[in-house]
């Protein structure tokens, strides 16, 4: 397995990290690079061409003149596309430029790439993207560290604000997600800079051999009980029901 020397945001070693060789050490297939940078470049096609045709011009539909008898060549209308702003034949429509490639070529091409930067001395693995501002200034002094002095992929595992925030503004620089790796993208860049978790998790990815058996399992926490609930407080007992005989009015006494 390849050995490559892990640095921080200053560019001094603080260890090293195995590389699995069926990832950074597999056999270039140019072919198979090409395949994938066409199919990568022909999605980012917007294929919003349009031209106009015979009955999209402007101009009227009347016949120029008549058939016979001019001596001139028949014509039918103005819009005709041999004369001048007149409609085009078999322009361009919009349409959609991208079509399908097998899931395995793709990742076949990603391993070609990411081999050919680890072979070319150009692949970089730091610690970790810990930013403590957004600023611009900050992550280009980090890389001039890190030996990116022209264009650069970034690649990074999760969320990242204020390396997404730094990196926007600068020319030549791009980020991209673990997932979201493409091998155009690194063949395009001259320097790759991997983070520790985003290489990992590329092996993790990539890997055909890797053992899914082996990555640490996450404990199940049971879910907290439910508190009681309190006993509702007895009613206050109601007033006993008055008697018949004590609703009654007492009777009035009579006149003596």
């Amino acid at each position: 397995m390849p050995v490559v020397d892990v640095v921080n945001l200053d560019g001094k070693k603080v260890g090293q990290v195995e590389l699995a060789d069926a990832v950074f050490s597999a056999e270039i297939n140019t072919n198979l690079l090409h395949e994938a940078s066409r199919w990568y470049l022909a999605g980012l096609r917007r294929g919003t061409a349009k031209t106009k045709e015979k009955s999209e011009v402007s101009g009227a539909g009347r016949k120029l003149w008549r058939q016979k008898g001019t001596g001139r060549a028949r014509v039918g209308s103005i819009r005709s596309p041999l004369w001048r702003h007149g409609g085009t034949v078999h322009g361009p429509k919009p349409r959609t430029y991208d079509y399908a490639l097998p899931k395995k070529m793709l990742l076949g091409a990603l391993r070609c790439a990411l081999s050919a930067k680890l072979a070319e001395q150009k692949l970089t693995v730091v610690d970790a993207w810990s930013l403590d501002t957004h600023k611009t200034k900050t992550l280009r002094t980090a890389l001039d560290k890190l030996n990116a002095d022209k264009t650069a992929l970034l690649v990074a595992n999760g969320e990242n604000r204020n390396l997404e925030l730094a990196s926007r503004n600068l020319d030549g620089v791009k980020l991209s997600a673990s997932n979201a790796l493409q091998a155009y993208d690194v063949l395009r860049h001259d320097r790759l800079v991997v983070s520790k978790d985003a290489a990992a998790r590329l092996v993790r990815a990539l890997d055909p051999n890797h053992d899914l058996s082996a990555a640490p399992q996450v404990e199940s926490i049971a879910p907290a009980a439910a508190p009681k609930k309190e006993a509702a407080p007895k009613a206050a007992e109601k007033p006993a029901k008055k008697t018949a005989a004590a609703k009654k009015p007492a009777a009035k006494k009579g006149k003596e």
